[in-house]
């Protein structure tokens, strides 16, 4: 085969990206993707329409040893950089909460326009294909594939992603990559992941699964508000899912049943106009019964409304608002939406995503240790460093 100017391994959100803009630059491109189909996570994102970014990004949505590395990316390819090129593309979309922004129709939208483009830059796409081995090959590299054939390349790419998901074909190939040319990597784990817990607190919320409320979930001065699920294996929903990515086994996270509301004062005024009212019917006018009657019995609190003081009132709605519990784990990679961690940033130039000790060799999206916070977050990562790596690949 001849060889090419850049070989990118991944064909998600990144390694699109980066293979269009190397693409625009009269690049040679060939990217490698295992599956059958490129953009699957893209496809199944949203619910089937793609979060494809947030209105509100910025660098403090984003977790990583370093928390100044993805500044320079995010600044130089911005969500309003990556929105005018959804509308340029026809598009439509709406914004749903917090920023969140959504295709109308459908996440494969997101994809047809990225293979459009990648189309037009003269990319080629080889589908169904593996690497096999990666080697320095004088100032480029080899590449083989499962095919029995080697590719060789002047600019290297890894946008294999992480860990999470197995069962669409997640990886390590990324963090093997890395290690073999000698750079760093941050311990990964799980991120954006339900939280489970042990036998006998199972056991306790066994009524509760299925019952959904908004709420805030902490962990030390992080909080997130957002809506809370139990479920039979624990806690879901997103504020849950935002908290999993600060939380760490052995750790307490305090919930917080709906902040929106002062219970004190809700329940002295239900007390004072129905002091025979038992205390968790006049709590499930606000929150789900079968969450209230769970409450008030983990509380203590027996009797009628008329039955409990000041002081007690206090105490039961300060627990609303600190609810302590210590998950015993996660559902790990199966269900976790990203990978925390990955390739050090230590080991990258900021700006170009270039490995400072493998010239011609980059690192974009998921498997580079820079990971966004749930509702568009991470799609945005990786718009951001694969338009920037593909406009020096």
């Amino acid at each position: 085969m001849p060889p090419r100017d850049v070989v990118i391994i991944g064909a998600g959100a990144a390694g699109l990206m980066c293979a269009i803009e190397a693409g625009k630059r009269g690049r040679s491109v060939t990217l490698i993707e295992h599956a059958k189909a490129p953009g699957e996570k893209i496809r199944i994102s949203g619910g089937g329409r793609c979060n494809f970014t947030n209105m509100h990004a910025t660098p403090e949505n984003f977790l990583s040893q370093n928390r100044h590395f993805a500044k320079s990316a995010l600044k130089r390819y911005t969500q309003w950089d990556f929105i005018d090129w959804v509308n340029r593309h026809g598009i439509a979309w709406h914004e749903k909460t917090l920023g969140q922004l959504f295709c109308d129709h459908s996440a494969k939208d997101i994809i047809a326009a990225l293979l459009s483009d990648l189309r037009k830059a003269g990319g080629e796409l080889r589908l169904s294909t593996s690497v096999t081995g990666v080697e320095r090959k004088g100032e480029g590299f080899a590449v083989t594939l499962s095919d029995g054939s080697t590719l060789d390349t002047a600019s290297l790419v890894i946008a294999s992603g992480g860990k999470s998901i197995p069962k669409m074909g997640a990886t390590g190939f990324g963090y093997e990559v890395a290690r073999q040319f000698g750079l760093g990597l941050v311990e990964t784990r799980p991120g954006l992941v339900p939280l489970t817990f042990d036998p006998d607190t199972l056991t306790r919320f066994k009524p509760l699964a299925g019952v959904a409320v908004d709420g805030a979930a902490c962990h030390g001065k992080t909080r997130f508000e957002e809506a809370m699920l139990f479920t039979h294996r624990g806690l879901s929903g997103p504020a849950i899912l935002q908290i999993s990515s600060y939380w760490r086994e052995g750790e307490e996270i305090r919930l917080h049943i709906r902040p929106d509301l002062d219970f004190f004062a809700l329940l002295r005024a239900a007390r004072q106009h129905n002091g025979r009212q038992a205390i968790q019917t006049a709590l499930a006018e606000h929150i789900p019964k079968r969450l209230a009657q769970m409450l008030v019995e983990e509380a203590g609190l027996a009797g009628n409304l008329a039955d409990q003081s000041d002081k007690k009132l206090q105490a039961f709605t300060d627990r609303l608002a600190a609810w302590p519990l210590t998950p015993t784990g996660s559902e790990g990679y199966r269900t976790a939406e990203v990978t925390l961690g990955g390739v050090d940033t230590a080991s990258l130039d900021s700006r170009t995503l270039q490995a400072r000790t493998a010239p011609g060799l980059f690192f974009i999206g998921e498997v580079v240790d820079v990971t966004g916070w749930l509702g568009g977050y991470n799609f945005q990562w990786a718009w951001s460093s694969g338009w920037c790596a593909g406009q020096v690949a």
